[in-house]
């Protein structure tokens, strides 16, 4: 989520002032102005008046709470969400989901400008269902001594207390359906006071359940969770504190998505994206940028298990992904053998270190893709500009480091062709994206 203020706080007096919101941030915020300084006010939209008291007041900016809003905008909705003013897993419910896209475009347009120079035109986004989105999720869980109850929810905002919910709009609705029953269930068992959290995974070959307990799990609560299981048609892996997977039927399969026509098996404990839709449209995109042919060697960077890496070998003469989890890589390799996919290689390597120089390197690529997580890649950018690849396509999931990444990449002699919003997180304040770079033509 792109930052544009520092979040260190200073107390200040409680005034009280009357504001106009103009517009919105990418979190969510209503963004006013008065006395030449930007106020961010959670829970306003553009176009807005209302009474709000100042809670910081700092040189460039301030933040406020609403006292009363005096009007009401045409993009406010309804939040789909009986949670919503507790729950902080979305902070956007009320905005009117054009509205929540046009401004997370905006935001990563002006911090693109800001950081680089870089002056694009109206940045188009990548979107699909506003609600019923999510197929994965974890949940928290906190047991009640004085009332003997387990509590399964998300944080509220900026604390660490529960919200305990019996659904999620956001949550595909095959697991949507499942959180009351599961609750119930886990309050059953006789360590209910020792189980860590609950991961729902929604796969396309069925549902899983991942239960982190602390304490060992006997037969009683094993038959519990079994019927759980037989009754709601999903499969239920345990994890302890040997950190090993296991999974409680004996039958129970690995789950599996497609993308791209590819069939990719996961271990519950995987990172996939959450928001299928959105992964597919992704990966074409990527695809499409890289405009692949039979004769390009791509290089796969932060590969995973293989989303981006088996489709793009359908369409090179080889793809190269690499990947600094070891058990990640163990999985790609088995995607590709069941893809029956040949002409893709996987390794496990600590991408900080200089990857041009690597055996697997030395025939070169012409074209790139990386999917770093949150904190970048900062480490491999000018590892990366040795190569001299053609393109290089960067997914994302913080717009502040690949601002950051890209002035590197810029210097380094290329140009930014694309950029484009990914909303994977509908209703929340996460914006993601992807931009293709090309390099400049030698003079």
């Amino acid at each position: 989520m792109a930052q544009f203020y520092s979040p260190n706080r200073r107390t200040t007096q409680r005034r009280q002032i009357t504001v106009h919101v103009d517009s919105l941030d990418a979190a969510g915020q209503g963004v006013a102005r008065h006395d030449g300084k930007a106020i961010f006010i959670t829970g306003l939209l553009p176009g807005e008046d209302a009474q709000v008291e100042l809670t910081e007041d700092k040189r460039h900016f301030a933040k406020a709470k609403v006292i009363k809003r005096l009007s009401t905008s045409a993009q406010r909705v309804q939040p789909n969400c009986r949670y919503f003013n507790q729950c902080g897993g979305c902070q956007q419910q009320h905005v009117d989901i054009a509205l929540q896209r046009e401004s997370k475009a905006q935001a990563l347009q002006h911090l693109m400008k800001r950081e680089t120079g870089v002056v694009l035109p109206a940045i188009s986004v990548i979107g699909g269902k506003e609600y019923g989105y999510r197929r994965r999720a974890r949940l928290g869980l906190q047991y009640q001594n004085k009332s003997n109850h387990l509590m399964m929810g998300f944080r509220q905002t900026q604390t660490n207390t529960l919200v305990d919910i019996k659904s999620c709009p956001v949550l595909h609705t095959e697991l949507d359906v499942l959180l009351a029953p599961l609750s119930t269930c886990l309050n059953q068992l006789s360590i209910a006071s020792k189980l860590g959290h609950v991961e729902l995974i929604h796969g396309d070959n069925g549902n899983l359940i991942l239960l982190r307990h602390l304490a060992p799990v006997d037969s009683s609560d094993r038959k519990r969770l079994l019927e759980f299981a037989q009754s709601h048609g999903v499969t239920i892996w345990l994890a302890g504190d040997n950190g090993q997977l296991q999974a409680l039927q004996a039958d129970a399969t690995l789950p599996e998505y497609q993308v791209a026509g590819e069939i990719l098996q996961f271990s519950p404990a995987n990172f996939i994206q959450v928001n299928g839709e959105i992964n597919q449209q992704m990966v074409a995109q990527a695809i499409a940028w890289l405009d692949l042919s039979p004769e390009d060697r791509v290089l796969d960077l932060f590969c995973g298990m293989g989303n981006f890496t088996l489709p793009i070998a359908r369409l090179a003469k080889m793809v190269v992904g690499v990947e600094g989890v070891e058990n990640l890589v163990t999985q790609a390799k088995n995607n590709a053998q069941r893809n029956s996919i040949e002409n893709a290689a996987f390794y496990n390597e600590n991408l900080e270190e200089q990857i041009h120089t690597q055996p697997w390197a030395q025939e070169g690529f012409n074209k790139v893709l990386l999917d770093p997580a949150r904190a970048g890649a900062a480490g491999v950018m000018e590892h990366l500009i040795k190569l001299m690849p053609e393109k290089i396509v960067y997914v994302s999931c913080n717009p502040t480091t690949l601002a950051r990444d890209s002035k590197v990449l810029l210097e380094g002699g290329y140009q930014l062709s694309q950029l484009r919003m990914l909303d994977m997180f509908p209703q929340t304040s996460h914006l993601e994206s992807m931009a293709l770079f090309v390099r400049s033509p030698e003079e």
